[in-house]
Parts: C-alpha cells; structure tokens; sequence
C-alpha cells in the first residue's frame, strides 16, 4: 500500500511543534517532508528535555511532532543557502514555515520569492497573530494563547485560578488545521494549477476552537465562566468522588440519565419535573448533584463504571498517562509504535489515529538527527554531486 500523499514533497522551514505537527501529519500519510534546520542548534524542542532519547542529545519531546522526516542543516543568511532553500522549494509542492511577519523576506524567501521559481506552491505561514492586525508583529506561544483565546478562562476549578490545558492544545490544533488547510490547497492546485498562501495565526486557530462556549456567549448566553470538570450545558457530566477513587459520568441525553438514575438506585429523579429534561436539569444543576453525590461516594468505582458500562451510560476511570498508553483498548488499535533511528536506536510513539482502509498511515522513518539527511538530500532532490556538496558545507552553507 502506498500513502495517499505519495509524490507530494513538503519542505517544513518550521520549528518547535504547530508547524512540525502539521508536517508530520502529511509524513503519516505519505508526503515525503524535508526538515530545513538551523545549523549547530536544530529545532528548538531537540534541547527541550529531560527526558531525552536513547544515547541522544535530542528531546522525547522532539520525536513527538518529527518522525517521517528527512533533516538538513542549512544557514539561510548564507546567500549560497538562501539559494538552496529556494531550490529546493522549486521541487516541492508544499513550504511550511512560522518565521515571524516578514521574518523571511529579509532572506529573499518569503511567498512572493518563492513563488516566482514555483508558481503553484502551496505556502502555509504560521505565526501567533496572523498576517495582519495591531497584534501581527508579536511572537506567539502556545501558554500564551491558551490565556489570549478565552480558553484558561473556562478551565479550571471554579474557585480556583485560570488554568492551562496540560498538553500545548494551541500548537497542535494550529498543526491540524495547517494540515486541513494544505490539503484543501493542494486540491485546489490540482483543480486549477493555482497555488496559493495560507496565513494561519495561533490565536484564530484556539479562538475557532472555543466552539461551544463561543456559540453560548455570542447567542444571548451569559459569559463562560470556569466549572471544573463539570460541563456549560449538560447535567450531570463531570467527575465524581467514588469510595476508593474518581470516575467521570457523561450523561449526554434524558434517556442516559434515566439510566443513571436507575443505576444509582434513584429512578423517580428521571420523572422529577427539576430533572427530567436537560435544561432543568442545567437549572437545578446543584440540586441535583446534592442528591446524587453522597450516593455515588458510597459505590467502589471498578463497580460502578461496570453498573454503568452494563447500562448504556457513558463513564469510565480516569487514568494517568500510562494507563491510557497500555489500556487493552489502546493496544488492540495499534496505536502505540516504536521505530528505529539509523544507529539501532528505538523511538517509542504515538501514532496517526484514523484508520484508512486503502491509504493508512505508515511510518518510514524515526525523528532524525539533527542534519543527517544533508547529502542524500541534496543529491536526490537537487542532482548535486559529493564535490559540489563538500564545497557547500566548507562555506557553511549546510551544517
């Protein structure tokens, strides 16, 4: 089987993680993706450990958003390696960069320049603002977004203070939707021969992501506010307080809470007018849970999640990280791997999650060092031979 993007070459100009997740994304899936790092350093996020990979300076972190990617140093304020990046862009399809507003243009390699040796390129920009507005010149992080979007403003306990999400959900939902939109791009581009320059800013991405809690507020709702782990609009769905530990209960629907209540031993609540229909229920939400909260601390949670998985309700533990990365669930869909660096060394990931029956993703190749890939780059893109390469890197041109 061959991937669905076989034949599309991605050069990934990006570092640390919206970018790279996106590349990798269309890695998974085919694409053959060329890392242009910085020579010396690399990407940023191969420093960002402990822990670090076996017999490796690079970072776990690191092999999270880079595997099926092939890596060359190259020093872009280097005239001789401004040019190769520009040749290198004339043989591929897709650039991925997140320099700041203009930051590249000072290289000669900004869309316009590099759309003249390419005119179908699909050039997908990231930054933390965008392109325009009072804002686009400011550098943009995932913490930072995180507080700029709305979104530590709804997380967290009630009273208690703003709270990030524990995982860096700004970069990588940007990486996503940079991933759709090259996609979308791409099909276009094979439609009309038209390439074109996707902006994609940090803070539009997590402000589109604020979805239900955006729809509440901008359609008459009051303004969002922090609820811990319990939900805006459904009742009860949160986590409670069992006798030996926590489990959550997602009851999405009148008939789900019937449910529940026959299982808590507590059935004529799905009659009580308070109760019966999901808006009174998000009315009397603390009256509610003042009834049933004693009940369910007084269940062993392995008996309720099972009371509840027998019913039809929604529920379930919740696990630390390494209880979902070996849950029975997890391994019978495959999703954890480990592949091998060019020394032996093993990578364990996380892979691709939808599962395509013609087109699946595959894994070729782990993150690489830092630069490793130089020579058979440049010689299988560029038809450049060992003298012309030595030369380059004597220049320090490549790294």
């Amino acid at each position: 089987m061959t991937g669905a993007l076989e034949g599309i070459r991605v050069l990934d100009l990006s570092r640390v993680l919206a970018g790279p997740w996106s590349a990798q994304v269309l890695g998974d899936l085919g694409a053959e993706v060329i890392k242009v790092e910085q020579p010396g350093a690399g990407d940023d996020t191969r420093a960002w450990g402990p822990p670090f990979l076996p017999d490796s300076n690079d970072s776990a972190y690191f092999s999270c958003a880079n595997r099926n990617k092939r890596s060359i140093a190259i020093d872009i304020a280097c005239d001789e390696g401004a040019e190769l990046v520009r040749k290198l862009a004339a043989r591929s399809d897709v650039v991925i960069e997140n320099f700041r507003v203009g930051g590249l243009a000072k290289y000669g390699l900004d869309y316009d320049d590099l759309r003249a040796v390419k005119p179908d390129l699909v050039w997908c920009s990231i930054t933390g603002f965008g392109q325009t507005g009072p804002e686009k010149d400011r550098g943009g992080y995932d913490f930072l977004i995180q507080g700029m979007s709305g979104l530590m403003s709804v997380t967290g306990a009630a009273d208690g203070p703003p709270t990030k999400v524990g995982v860096p959900i700004s970069d990588l939902t940007t990486g996503l939707y940079a991933a759709i939109s090259i996609l979308a791009a791409l099909r276009h581009r094979d439609r009309t021969g038209e390439g074109q320059r996707i902006d994609l800013a940090l803070l539009d991405a997590q402000v589109a992501l604020m979805s239900n809690q955006a729809a509440n507020w901008l359609n008459g709702g009051p303004e969002p506010r922090r609820l811990g782990n319990q939900h805006p609009n459904i009742v009860p769905y949160q986590v409670f307080a069992c006798a030996d530990g926590d489990i959550l209960i997602a009851t999405a629907n009148d008939r789900q809470f019937a449910k529940l209540c026959r299982v808590l031993g507590l059935p004529e609540l799905a009659d009580d007018p308070r109760f019966a229909a999901m808006s009174a229920r998000g009315t009397n939400r603390n009256v509610l849970l003042a009834i049933i909260e004693p009940v369910i601390a007084g269940w062993r949670s392995d008996d309720l999640v099972a009371a509840l998985n027998d019913a039809g309700v929604p529920g379930g533990r919740v696990n630390t990280v390494p209880e979902a990365l070996t849950h029975p669930q997890i391994a019978a869909r495959e999703l954890v791997g480990s592949i091998e660096r060019h020394d032996g060394t093993a990578v364990r990931f996380v892979g691709y999650p939808a599962k395509l029956s013609a087109t699946p993703a595959a894994y070729r190749s782990a993150p690489p060092r830092a630069g490793e890939d130089a020579d058979a780059v440049l010689q299988s893109v560029l038809d450049l031979d060992e003298a012309e390469i030595a030369r380059l890197r004597d220049a320090g041109a490549i790294g």
